[in-house]
């Protein structure tokens, strides 16, 4: 009788560590969105400073010009990232959660050469943006 009730605890025990696994999982289309949109933002922000041109003559822009460039930034973000279904709060929320997932994100890019070819080439970001291991802070 207490042999069955171990089992039974031990059973159920193994079966809420087995569902937390697969629910902590990210979605395969998940990882697709949230991929392509960071090729997307990172291809976006490399030609956006690309050159240095938006700072002007290499000096540290003004506050009031760094807060246009930020404005201007969020708008291009939120207009690419709509197309993909996306707000900007939510990818900045979920991609955390979605590029944790270090094995679902080379398993899609592993799929997609070309794609792996340009997510390599992204810059790596000073900051780390709290986004997981990839040190990109988009």
């Amino acid at each position: 009788m207490v042999m069955t009730g171990l089992r039974m605890i031990i059973g159920i025990s193994l079966g809420v560590i087995l569902f937390a696994g697969t629910a902590s999982a990210v979605e395969p289309a998940d990882v697709e969105k949230y991929v392509n949109a960071r090729i997307e933002i990172g291809e976006m922000m490399s030609n956006y400073f690309k050159g240095g041109e938006s700072y002007g003559s290499g000096q540290r822009p003004s506050p009031e010009k760094m807060k246009e460039m930020g404005d201007d930034i969020n708008a291009k973000l939120s207009d690419l990232l709509s197309k993909r279904g996306l707000s900007l709060e939510e990818y900045r929320v979920r991609s955390k959660e979605i590029f944790a997932d270090k094995e679902a994100v080379d398993g899609y890019l592993a799929k997609h050469p070309d794609l792996k070819t340009r997510y390599d080439a992204l810059p790596l970001s000073r900051m780390s943006g709290g986004g997981g291991s990839t040190g990109r802070g988009y």
